[in-house]
Parts: structure tokens; C-alpha cells; sequence
């Protein structure tokens, strides 16, 4: 996975059970925050840092999602523990993790990794987290929407 590469399609489930489709999300900025799994402590001050922090995400326009190995059911539970905004999504077999790889050394579980897509479905952003302790700061992720919406709009310009 390089950054400038168009994002690999995936399909997963949301915590209600529906499909979440990154090809469905072409024309907006989508941030995927793969996280080690639910109600643990550094993912579950990740989520809710998120949360906190939601109003800032929400100005950027972009679709913001959580994925973990963790059931859907788990997902459920664990948003509605915790009041998130934020869509978590099943990636039971690892799959995508691997894909965007943010396997993690721990069997069966994502790395702590941040990837954006840009609007036009470009990796503009990719970075994993070596030691899963560590969360990813809001503000950093922030910056990297709206590098990736500058991005979009700069090559608008360029072509007219």
C-alpha cells in the first residue's frame, strides 16, 4: 500500500449488519482508523477521542469509519456503550486489514493504522501505528483530511 495508489474496494459489515461499501463513498474524503479491537483500553480512548473530537470531523465532510476483527455485534455493543458517532466495521477475517496493511503481529487482530482516501478514491494518507499502544492524535489525522481535500482541489483546478 503506497500512498498516490488507488485504495483497494472492500465490503464489510457495520454494526447494524449492513454493507458498507468503500466504492459507494466516491466524492467524499473517507478515513478508515483500523484499531486492535473493542473495549480495550488504548482502542476504546481512541474511539472516544474521536467522539470528543467529533464536531472537528464532522466540518471536514469526510466519512469517518472505525475497523476492527471484532463481530459486528461486538461493534454494537461497543458504540452504544460509548455514544460513537463514528460507523466501526467487521473485518472478522482480516482481509482488509491485510490489504491495507495494518495486520498487526497480534494473531486475529488490525494494527492501530490511519488511511485516507481522497475523493477520487487515492491513498493520500497511510500510516501505522509500529506499537499498538500509541493512538493516532485528532489533530493529526485532521490535518491529513484536509491535505487529502486540498489535494482534490488543487488537481480541480489544474484541470478546470
Amino acid at each position: 500500500m503506497k500512498i498516490g495508489e488507488n485504495a483497494p474496494d472492500f465490503t464489510l459489515k457495520d454494526g447494524d449488519g449492513n454493507d458498507w461499501k468503500l466504492s459507494e463513498q466516491k466524492g467524499k474524503t473517507v478515513v478508515l482508523l483500523f484499531y486492535p479491537g473493542d473495549n480495550t483500553p488504548v482502542c476504546t480512548k481512541q474511539m472516544c477521542s474521536v467522539r470528543d473530537n467529533w464536531a472537528d470531523y464532522a466540518k471536514t465532510d469526510a466519512e469517518v469509519v472505525g475497523i476492527s476483527t471484532d463481530s459486528a455485534a461486538s461493534h454494537k455493543d461497543f458504540a452504544a456503550e460509548h455514544d460513537l458517532p463514528l460507523t466501526l466495521l467487521s473485518d472478522e477475517t482480516g482481509e482488509v486489514s491485510a490489504q491495507y496493511d495494518a495486520k498487526s503481529w497480534l494473531p486475529n487482530r488490525s494494527a492501530r493504522a490511519v488511511v485516507v482516501i481522497d475523493k477520487t478514491g487515492v491513498v493520500r494518507h497511510h500510516q501505522v501505528q509500529s506499537l499498538s499502544l500509541f493512538r493516532p492524535k485528532d489533530d493529526e489525522v485532521l490535518k491529513a483530511i484536509r491535505k487529502a481535500e486540498e489535494i482534490n482541489s488543487d488537481e480541480r483546478d489544474k484541470n478546470g
